[in-house]
């Protein structure tokens, strides 16, 4: 199956169990409460619906248009603008005829559940599947630097020891905590054995997004080919899997972010490689692409390990992943408002991207686990339609006494309905652009 197949027939499950979730967070406690609920739908069915029941009061469904789903509750201003139904006198089973207190659940219930099921899932997969880890030890020639992190002070071949006196059980994630993290101190150990603290500026995390610098700290290993691509340049010069590169055109190659520096700095030039091949030495002469490609995939001796977790550790473990992702994704969302961010931002193509090409269920839960949090936060945004701008107005009615008029609602309804549109519209655009740019 096509990997982009594959991709797709995942986000599309994980959506679906999202989205019914979701609206049975608000249908649940609008049961509770008795209220009628007219409506629950899987997508939207515009026009037309691909199945329908009724059962009691409800029509359960399927839409035909997968951008999300919904439950109408009875006298609710919503996305379905039954502004005909709200002319009529309240009646004891509607929305409106019920407390504040009783409405704000309703509506948090959606955002509630969202919230709970990350976490759970990432329970359940540090729980099943165990803790991953990567130390020190598995990167024996240490870290590479950017030249953004060569500034503060860090230098090639550094091992990262604490951040902010705390030791990483992933050593990649450092990149992730300064970034977005406010990281104040580094130690570092040497390659030559010395140790070292490194202060941290405030903004550093600032200049990593502008200047586009985000690993500035990344794993080294040496330049030693995986695999050949046929009939690419390598493959006709000579190159083999397993080769390792250790010098061109008389400059020594130490790992492979060197060499990759190395070519694309000489694109369409012809370089003199040599390699180390069952330790006998080579010289393989080869004219790069104009990318400075050598038609080569690199291989790495970075091995992850995996650490098995009892039930209680996976709980305590799976809230502190739960916690911390919902953390960085809520103090990364600021760079959405510049314009760098804004030209990152991605729609259902990038979501679509979290998911491996081949299935993998460990992969698709962790996926789903991450999205279910980011849905969670984005539908909390105070924004009319979502169900943060309809907790605004509540919250404003419980602390005021004065409910907001009817035309208001719907107004604030419509504004907020074209402005995620639009928002969608500009989202997918980018993921159009940057799938045809590449």
């Amino acid at each position: 199956m096509e990997p982009m197949v594959m991709k797709g027939i995942q986000l599309l499950l994980s959506l679906s169990i999202l989205i019914v979730l979701h609206e049975l967070g608000h249908f649940i406690p609008a049961k509770i409460f008795k209220t009628r609920v007219e409506k629950f739908f899987l997508f939207f069915d515009v026009k037309f619906a691909l199945f329908k029941k009724k059962f009691g009061d409800t029509v359960y469904g399927i839409g035909w248009l997968p951008l999300g789903g919904y439950v109408k509750i009875s006298g609710m201003i919503d996305e379905s603008m039954d502004t005909e139904q709200m002319k009529q006198p309240a009646k004891p089973w509607e929305f409106r005829s019920k407390p504040a207190w009783q409405r704000l659940i309703i509506m948090l219930g959606g955002v509630t559940v969202n919230l709970i099921l990350g976490f759970l899932i990432y329970m359940m997969i540090l729980f099943v599947w165990g803790k991953n880890t990567l130390s020190n030890s598995e990167l024996p020639m240490g870290m590479g630097v950017s030249p953004l992190a060569k500034e503060i002070g860090f230098q090639k071949g550094d091992q990262i020891l604490l951040v902010d006196g705390q030791p990483l059980e992933v050593a990649l994630d450092i990149n992730k905590m300064l970034l977005i993290r406010s990281v104040e101190t580094v130690e570092v150990e040497r390659a030559n054995g010395q140790k070292e603290l490194i202060q941290i500026p405030k903004n550093f995390g600032d200049r990593m997004f502008s200047s586009g610098q985000m690993n500035v700290l990344y794993p080294r290993f040496p330049a030693v080919i995986d695999s050949v691509l046929p009939d690419q340049g390598a493959y006709k010069a000579g190159f083999n899997a397993g080769d390792q590169i250790i010098a061109a055109n008389d400059q020594v190659i130490e790992d492979w972010q060197e060499l990759s520096d190395f070519n694309n700095k000489n694109p369409s030039q012809e370089i003199s490689y040599v390699v180390l091949r069952e330790e006998n030495r080579d010289t393989l002469n080869l004219v790069l692409d104009a990318q400075g490609k050598m038609g080569v995939f690199p291989g790495s001796n970075i091995k992850i390990s995996t650490v098995e977790l009892s039930l209680g550790e996976s709980i305590t473990e799976g809230f502190s992943y739960g916690y911390w992702t919902l953390y960085d994704y809520v103090a990364q969302f600021k760079y959405v408002f510049t314009k760098k961010g804004a030209s990152q931002l991605g729609g259902f193509g990038a979501i679509g991207s979290l998911f491996p090409s081949t299935w993998d269920w460990r992969a698709f839960w962790a996926s789903t686990a991450f999205i279910s949090i980011i849905l969670a936060f984005m539908n909390l945004l105070p924004i009319p339609a979502l169900d943060g701008g309809h907790v605004m107005f509540l919250l404003y009615e419980m602390v005021s006494g004065k409910k907001p008029n009817d035309k208001f609602m719907e107004y604030a309804q419509m504004i907020g309905f074209f402005l995620l549109l639009a928002l969608v519209i500009y989202a997918n655009g980018n993921d159009l652009f940057r799938f045809l740019s590449n």
